[in-house]
């Protein structure tokens, strides 16, 4: 029995375990591009992008419940 992670197993991933892990526990892609002549910035570009179900996206945006709310 191996002592690593199943993310992190050998065995290989059939693309709709990936894309349903990802769906499941969201991610967030980061990106900027920036378009510069001579030093000078020209065109600056950012991007950010949540990558969820809309159930996990919920459960990760949602505020934390106070001592009394459930």
């Amino acid at each position: 029995m191996s002592d690593l992670p199943p993310w992190r197993s050998n065995r290989p991933q059939a693309l709709v375990d990936v894309l349903d892990r990802v769906l499941d526990t969201g991610a967030v892609l980061d990106g900027h591009l920036i378009l510069s002549v001579a030093g000078v910035d020209l065109v600056h570009v950012g991007l950010r992008a949540l990558v969820a179900s809309v159930d996990s996206a919920a459960r990760l945006l949602a505020p934390p419940a106070g001592p009394g709310g459930s």
